[in-house]
């Protein structure tokens, strides 16, 4: 059993239409919510078995959810939508579309809408039926990573540096915390000093927006201040110009000599070369050991396994 981007065109030939329709009109009143469910995709992949849609299940008497996990809880975001795909999907063609392939489809259609890149999405993976806290823990990237730590991270699910810079590249759209940005502005690596790789006008306005002192740490700022809303390049251009909002984007590029640094220069000025390395990391990370055949299930309802 392998994954192939015409699995559904038998069961269910209008998946990516329903999925797509969906996803516009939850758009209408979220304009994050493109790069929210791409990011929903990115943290699934990366635990368990790889994409297996365990990421959206619920506590239960047998699950303790990831969405609990440090790098998720009161960050990750979309579930709801991702319900109503599923019962947009399950009123077309019941039973055979899982919440895996739509996490996958979800994220696919997100970078379409947001004028990134076309692909064909590898589909047929299978939902799993059980979570793990402690990996989505220890497994997924943290904002505050070096690159050694990223690049180890990476290499742990079979993706290369140009797969990490490429995904990295996500945050060319999207809004993240303040209390992911404050050890950058005020007390980086414990030196009560701020980040030195953090460009000085950047720095204050990030500071306006993310004070010291009585500041709300759950505040948005944009991940990229050119475009916020559009899939393009200038996340890129944007570390060059060292105005990169987390620490783990900066590290791309901090690190004399490294290889990412080159892929960054690369993407910057070659937004098409950006989009081909993206679309092709994106087919990578949904091949991270997916459940496939009679592994698994197609779960009914996304936030729990059958029978539960």
């Amino acid at each position: 059993a392998q994954l192939d981007d015409k699995f559904y065109d038998g069961s269910c030939p209008g998946v990516h239409k329903v999925v797509r329709r969906v996803l516009r009109e939850a758009h209408k009143a979220d304009v994050r919510i493109y790069a929210s469910l791409t990011r929903l995709h990115f943290h699934d992949c990366f635990v368990q078995v790889g994409c297996d849609g365990s990421i959206l299940l619920d506590n239960s008497t047998s699950i303790v959810s990831e969405k609990y996990a440090k790098p998720n809880n009161n960050s990750v975001r979309g579930f709801t939508v991702v319900d109503d795909v599923k019962a947009a999907l399950e009123k077309a063609c019941p039973g055979v579309v899982s919440c895996a392939d739509i996490l996958t489809i979800a994220a696919k259609v997100s970078v379409e809408l947001s004028g990134g890149p076309r692909w064909r999405v590898q589909l047929g993976r299978r939902d799993g039926t059980t979570a793990n806290l402690t990996a989505a823990n220890s497994l997924l990237p943290s904002p505050r990573n070096n690159l050694t730590m990223l690049q180890r991270k990476f290499a742990a699910v079979g993706l290369d540096d140009t797969d990490l810079v490429a995904l990295s590249g996500a945050h060319t759209f999207g809004r993240a915390q303040c209390q992911f940005v404050t050890d950058r502005l005020y007390n980086f690596s414990k030196t009560g000093m701020p980040d030195p790789t953090l460009d000085g006008s950047y720095r204050a306005q990030l500071a306006g927006s993310c004070p010291r002192r009585h500041g709300n740490r759950s505040a948005l700022n944009d991940l990229d201040t050119t475009t916020p809303d559009a899939f393009d390049k200038n996340y890129f251009t944007n570390l060059q110009g060292n105005r990169g909002f987390l620490q783990s984007d900066q590290e791309l590029l901090a690190v004399p000599g490294a290889t990412t640094a080159a892929i960054v220069g690369r993407f910057a000025s070659d937004e098409k070369a950006f989009f081909r390395s993206f679309a092709a990391a994106m087919i990578n990370m949904g091949n991270i050991k997916p459940l496939t055949g009679g592994q698994g299930e197609v779960r009914r309802n996304c936030r729990r396994v059958n029978g539960s």
